[in-house]
């Protein structure tokens, strides 16, 4: 445990950015699983579906928590199904 007045503060700092980063990785991956659930069974809302993903795959990456190579990856293989 830090001894340090600025050393406590970045502890709760990354504490918190760790949660929100969570957050956004999780909602991401939801995302990508009901994508790529839509596309297989080509349901009627897939189009829907696959640019909410690809939504949040833009803002994941905005905001910091994916590399812009990984969205990128991840939404050309979005736009895949959407053509499909």
């Amino acid at each position: 445990m830090p001894n340090i007045k600025s050393a406590k503060k970045r502890v709760k700092v990354n504490d918190k950015k760790a949660l929100r980063n969570k957050a956004i990785k999780s909602d991401l991956k939801t995302a990508l699983k009901k994508a790529n659930a839509a596309a297989a069974e080509n349901s009627a809302d897939k189009e829907a579906v696959i640019k909410q993903a690809i939504k949040k795959v833009d803002k994941a990456c905005a905001k910091g928590v994916i590399h812009k190579n990984n969205a990128a990856r991840k939404k050309s293989s979005l736009a895949k199904l959407l053509a499909e």
